[in-house]
């Protein structure tokens, strides 16, 4: 009890303190609303040929008239930049070109590049990216980012809250680095940008914004201004790109056909040995049909070159959310998101493929088919797969229908239907399962600063008479002192949506996030100070009184140093309501009220440098025993061209559950990744888990040889030696496409 008296009373202090200093704020302080007038950008149409070297040689280049006016966002908001930045835009009858100088002090030295991968990450390298918005609908975006060293980045971005980071367009860009600092050459075929046909003929206009970031000085500036609170895909603040001729949108054609090869090897000692071959072909086309709507199909699609996913020790109540990998289904996904919370998805495309409910397996996609068709105003999807039976499943057929309407600047309101229908069963002669969910959700900003989403969704099946429902409600405020959010989810015990996601049945949960931003003076060690608290309360739905779960996270220091490198200490009160059968790892908890508090450490060196560390600590009472577990990782890389790393993670349990048991995992991690250029690479992977003693391995070569045309070489392995004799899956694959855009 006196423990229990001492965190009641930090708490409240707590709360009392964060209170007092966000109610103490004058409300929109350093916020600006979007600009009435957007600022003008001007492009200037190319008089002769522009060679993709990164040199920005041209005469046209000499001509174009220059972006210079940046707005200083990080690491305070306002004020002078050290890291001059100067952007040219050019076009011709088929690509838009963008030329930009990225200045630097120490010129080559001061760049900071982690890897050469595409799709990289955009926090721990110096970047450089463009947003476009060419339907002006200022709710959605596509940006084309890079580094010093020529990989790319392309992704999509829905009202700025849902970023579809492996959304690929064809582009290409090229770079030079010199002691001034580095050149960027983009070239932007029209053809990959979707925008309405001109209400007449001349120039047309395009929202767009700017963005760099230099690494070793955690700088970020935009253009035009955007207030800190905001990333760069806040389109309701870009600026207007005027003077752009663009040829008539027409109906273009990209073709991505594919062949592989597939051998798989299953051994359990000398008692079995599975080993069989298999060649596959198959295709992607992606049909523009107008400029707005756009139709997907795959055939025999195979997603053999995807990333794998890591083991995870869960110990949890909670379902575990893994991403989306595949790329068919990560293409405008942000579309079907509905309210974008990993609780509650109505559509999940990771139900699609899978052998059947207990079975992760990959199943065979005979056929998928997705449409979308966007404006200004609203938009229309679809999304159609045909699944095959295997041994562990029944064939099934996968649609889901989409409608959002947009209204105001950045609000708007959506319907989206699922339905799921799987083969009759040729044995018993009985009918498959039929599943439907209807969802209405929708996103309400009647300022730039306040976000308010809802979300409402039924669902039926054919295997329970009920029907199921589930909801969820948020209410956020982002400002550059200060963040608040607070989330209502629920979901009933009869809500199945077979195409989607719920963490639990039978709950209602209630989150609320809260924390202040202290931003010191320029010369200050430290760059940033979140101090915070963070509250999630879960209890049935049905038994509306019935408590579930409850923690809090108290985390007075939340902070960034000026190189980036970051502190956090957190304290954690949690109570647990445990009234049904529960065995994290197979331990055994007894049902019961329990209340422990758990304390948090975590610490990371800068990220950006070529050696850099992680840790964390968490610890405390867990039940009616004790846990500890330590994390740690680190990372080399000397060259962008090649890094390692390796994590390991260890539970330390005692004294838990029925029988006081003892228990200890060890998962261990290690990666390499090593690239000649950004267009071929190698990576490789390995992890053991202690807990199943399973091994894992996953090894990817792949070469770029044209634009966004690929030959891979994949080997997978995974390891189990808690079996007698021990058993080995092995698979081989070989894969090539081509893409051809018409």
């Amino acid at each position: 009890m006196r423990e229990r008296s001492f965190y009641t009373r930090t708490l409240f202090a707590a709360i009392a303190i964060v209170s007092q200093t966000i109610i103490g704020q004058k409300i929109g302080r350093d916020n600006f609303p979007p600009p009435m007038d957007p600022l003008e950008v001007t492009s200037i149409k190319t008089m002769g040929k522009i060679t993709m070297d990164g040199k920005l040689d041209e005469p046209d280049w000499q001509r174009a008239i220059p972006v210079t006016d940046f707005f200083r966002v990080e690491p305070l908001q306002g004020g002078t930049y050290g890291n001059r930045t100067e952007v040219k835009i050019l076009y011709d009858e088929k690509n838009i070109y963008f030329g930009v100088f990225c200045a630097d002090p120490l010129g080559k030295k001061g760049l900071r590049i982690q890897d050469l991968r595409r799709d990289f990450d955009n926090e721990e390298n110096d970047v450089f990216g463009i947003q476009i918005d060419a339907q002006n609908t200022k709710q959605y975006a596509v940006s084309f980012q890079t580094t010093p060293y020529g990989n790319q980045l392309d992704l999509q971005s829905f009202n700025d809250n849902n970023i579809d980071v492996d959304w690929n367009a064809l582009w290409s860009v090229r770079t030079q680095r010199t002691e001034r600092g580095y050149f960027a050459e983009f070239s932007i075929p029209f053809k990959s940008i979707r925008y309405d046909k001109p209400d007449r003929e001349g120039p047309v206009h395009w929202g767009i914004t700017f963005y760099r970031l230099s690494r070793k000085d955690v700088e970020k500036i935009v253009f035009p201004a955007i207030p800190q609170s905001f990333s760069e895909n806040r389109m309701s603040y870009a600026a207007k790109l005027i003077n752009l001729i663009v040829p008539p949108p027409s109906a273009n054609i990209r073709i991505e056909p594919f062949a592989l090869y597939q051998y798989n090897s299953t051994s359990g000692g000398d008692d079995m040995s599975i080993n069989e071959g298999e060649p596959k072909i198959g295709a992607d086309i992606k049909w523009a049909v107008r400029p707005n709507t756009v139709l997907d199909l795959t055939i025999n699609t195979d997603f053999a070159q995807a990333d794998v996913d890591r083991a995870i020790n869960n110990l949890e109540r909670f379902n575990i959310f893994f991403p989306e990998r595949r790329q068919f289904f990560l293409e405008n996904s942000g579309i079907w998101s509905g309210a974008n919370s990993n609780q509650l998805r109505p559509f999940f495309s990771r139900t699609i493929g899978l052998q059947g409910t207990f079975n992760a397996s990959p199943a065979p996609i005979d056929i998928g088919t997705r449409f979308t068709d966007r404006s200004e105003q609203r938009t229309l999807a679809g999304l159609f797969v045909r699944q095959r039976s295997t041994d562990f499943g029944p064939g099934s057929t996968f649609g889901v229908g989409r409608f959002t309407q947009n209204y105001g600047v950045e609000n708007n309101v959506g319907v989206m239907v699922t339905h799921r229908v799987d083969d009759k069963n040729k044995t018993t002669n009985v009918d498959g399962q039929i599943n439907t969910t209807i969802t209405i959700d929708g996103i309400i900003r009647p300022k730039s600063e306040y976000t308010f989403s809802y979300l409402f969704s039924v669902s039926t099946d054919s295997e329970n008479s009920g029907t199921g429902l589930s909801g969820s409600l948020s209410a956020t405020v982002g400002k550059n002192r200060y963040f608040a959010r607070y989330r209502n989810t629920f979901i009933s015990s009869d809500y199945r949506p077979d195409m989607g996601f719920v963490f639990q049945q039978d709950v209602m949960n209630h989150n609320f996030l809260a924390y202040y931003s202290f931003r010191p003076k320029e010369k200050s060690f430290w760059r940033r100070w979140d101090p915070g608290i963070f509250m999630d309360i879960n209890h049935d739905v049905e038994d509306f009184g019935r408590f579930q779960q409850a923690s809090i996270n108290i985390y007075p220091i939340y902070t960034w140093l000026k190189d980036n490198s970051f502190f956090q200490f957190d304290i954690i009160p949690t109570w647990q309501n445990i009234n049904f059968d529960f065995a994290p790892l197979g331990l055994a908890i007894e049902q019961g009220r329990y209340f422990f508090t758990r304390k948090l450490v975590r610490a990371a060196s800068d990220q950006s440098r070529k050696f850099s560390l992680s840790g964390a600590i968490n610890w405390g009472k867990f039940y009616n025993g004790q846990r500890t577990t330590l994390s740690t990782g680190l990372r080399y890389a000397p060259l962008p061209n090649f890094s390692i790393s390796g994590e390991y993670e260890r539970n330390d349990i005692k004294d838990i559950g029925f029988e006081n048991q003892d228990l200890t995992t060890d998962l261990y991690t290690a990666s390499l990744r090593a690239a000649l250029n950004p267009r071929v690479q190698f990576s490789a992977f390995y992890q053991f888990n202690s807990f199943d003693s399973q091994g894992r391995w996953n090894a990817r070569f792949s070469w770029e040889y044209a634009p966004l045309s690929f030959i891979y070489l994949v080997f997978n392995e995974s390891t189990i030696d808690a079996f007698d004799p021990i058993q080995r899956n092995t698979q081989f694959i070989s894969k090539v496409t081509f893409l051809k855009q018409f």
